[in-house]
Order: C-alpha cells, then structure tokens, then sequence
C-alpha cells in the first residue's frame, strides 16, 4: 500500500465520512449515517484508518457472546461448562475502494486484533469473532487465521490465544 508510513488508526470521531465509499451501499450507509450513534450509545467502538487522502478503512469492535454448542468440539473439552462463552466481535470492516488490493483489509483486521488483545488483560474473551458477508469475505477471514463455526460457515473466530501469538510475532 501506497503511504503506509503515514497510515494511522484512532477511534471515530467528528471525521468528515461523506466521501467513503467501499464498494458495498449497505456498510457505507452504516459508516455515514449509523457509526457515530452506535458509539454515542456504547453499542460498538469505532476506529477509522486514516492516510493522506482521508479515510481509508473502518472497523467496529464490541463485546460478545459465543453459545457453546456453536464452538467446535475440540475447543470445548477445554473450556468451562457454561452456556455462553466470552469474546470480542469485529462487527464492520471496510477499506476505501481507492485501496482495493493494497492490504488494506489486512491491515485493519491486524490493527483490531491489537486493541482486542490489549483489552483483553482487563476484559476477558475467548475468541475474536466475525461475520463476513460472504463467501469471499469468508476466505479473506480464514488467510488471517480464523476459522468457521460448524454451524454457521460466514461466522468465523480466532481465539484470543492465537491472536496473542500473532500479535507477538508480528512486533
């Protein structure tokens, strides 16, 4: 990506959103008109990626909930035998269409997987949950690490040991 240097991320703001555009009408219509109420009603944090153009990518961060019957069996053997499991869930990701192909994606999901992390010392999660809209979506999930619920196949997570690891390695 083209003034990487230069790229850095804060929480939302009063940023002029108006020029956005990802490509998908819906997720820009829920950064323009609904992002900022979602933060004024701590629904979800918002944190934007700015560069030398404006804002080039977003991406939401709220709490969670995993049902245990939906975590595959593996990682249950392991865990306690609650109904609901603990995690952080990235609600919306978008990267400025001017940036498609750059990394830009990839760059968003590293930076909330950092600000996950972090939390996670004073608020527990299990995992790092998302939802991609579709298919292709979904392997841009499973490139970085995350990995499909059985039942549910477009909703995959990484668990916060996995991204401690990986937050590790890539300092």
């Amino acid at each position: 990506m083209t003034g990487r240097a230069r790229l850095r991320f804060e929480p939302l703001g009063d940023h002029d959103r108006s020029a956005f555009r990802s490509g998908d009408e819906l997720l820009d219509r829920w950064f323009t008109t609904h992002a900022g109420q979602e933060v004024r009603r701590h629904v979800a944090r918002v944190f934007v990626a700015i560069d030398d153009q404006g804002i080039a990518g977003f991406y939401s961060l709220s709490m969670f909930s995993i049902s245990v019957e939906d975590i595959p069996p593996h990682f249950v053997k392991r865990l306690p035998r609650y109904g609901l499991i603990p995690a952080a869930l990235i609600g919306r990701l978008a990267r400025h269409e001017r940036l498609l192909g750059q990394g830009m994606g990839e760059l968003l999901v590293a930076d909330a997987v950092r600000r996950i992390v972090t939390a996670e010392t004073a608020v527990a999660a299990w995992a790092i949950v998302v939802d991609a809209k579709h298919e292709a979506a979904s392997r841009f999930y499973r490139r970085l690490g995350f990995e499909p619920f059985p039942s549910r196949p477009l909703r995959l997570f990484m668990t916060l040991t996995n991204a401690t690891a990986a937050v590790a390695k890539s300092t």
